[in-house]
């Protein structure tokens, strides 16, 4: 399926159904890949930050994270069959390992909250095999020693439970090395996971207002932070909008 062009970065208009299955065939295959989510935050944010941009753009698949990524494409005219939100990735891949029997690493959080995580992943999945886990909280000088951990423990699926940009950062400089199959970053998934906080409800999804749903329960960490991105993520579509539509005059002038 070829690729589209969005903000000039490069997404994979892929389903919920078709990464799944793209990520199981990656396992089957003994293939490498890397995933890559964007929201409307991290699309400002890669504008800002030369780092995390170059990290996104080397991953195996780009996928629209936040409803407001695929409303924006509609706008501009690249389409997108629907939001893939990091955490439902997460979870259809933990259902679809334990059946299969692919062994997974979970790494990041803080070691209470992965405490807390594998004890409800293993309510919910009993039979799933839990290679390894570590938590988020690691130096630099630490990141090679812990990629040979991940490739040690035979792990297949590689879960980063940790926030941009280090998460993928670590999959830009060390996912190849864990030799995990499928590499997906998943920010604060396992915080949700564990109980620690709540995810919007379906409908609030829905309408693009998980970020807003967010920002009620840590209003002062999260409040200007997702006002500030969102109002920037509003401008940019704007300016793209207005980039690709062309002025009454060019277009009368075309015809001359």
């Amino acid at each position: 399926m070829s690729r589209h062009t969005l903000f000039g970065v490069t997404l994979d208009p892929l389903t919920m159904d078709e990464t799944v299955q793209r990520c199981l065939d990656a396992v089957r295959r003994g293939e490498q890949i890397e995933i890559g989510m964007v929201n409307a935050a991290k699309l400002v944010n890669m504008r800002r930050d030369p780092a995390l941009a170059e990290a996104v753009a080397g991953c195996d698949l780009v996928l629209a994270d936040g409803q407001a990524v695929v409303w924006a494409g509609r706008v501009l005219g690249v389409r997108l069959p629907e939001r893939v939100a990091g955490i439902d990735l997460f979870m259809r891949l933990l259902a679809a390992a334990e059946v299969a029997d692919i062994p997974v690493y979970l790494l990041g959080a803080q070691q209470e909250v992965l405490e807390m995580m594998l004890g409800q992943i293993s309510e919910r999945f009993p039979e799933l095999r839990v290679a390894g886990s570590r938590n988020g909280y690691f130096g630099d000088a630490e990141q090679e020693e812990i990629a040979d951990s991940v490739a040690d423990s035979g792990a297949r699926l590689l879960f980063l439970g940790m926030t941009s940009p280090k998460k993928e950062i670590f999959t830009a400089g060390y996912g190849k090395r864990t030799g995990a199959h499928v590499v997906h970053g998943v920010g604060g998934s396992f915080d949700i996971l564990a109980g620690i906080t709540k995810r919007a409800p379906l409908a609030w999804q829905r309408m693009g207002l998980e970020w807003f749903y967010r920002t009620l329960q840590e209003p002062r960490r999260l409040g200007k932070r997702y006002l500030t991105t969102n109002a920037a993520f509003l401008v940019m579509t704007v300016r793209e909008l207005i980039h690709r539509t062309p002025s009454a005059g060019s277009a009368n002038r075309s015809h001359c």
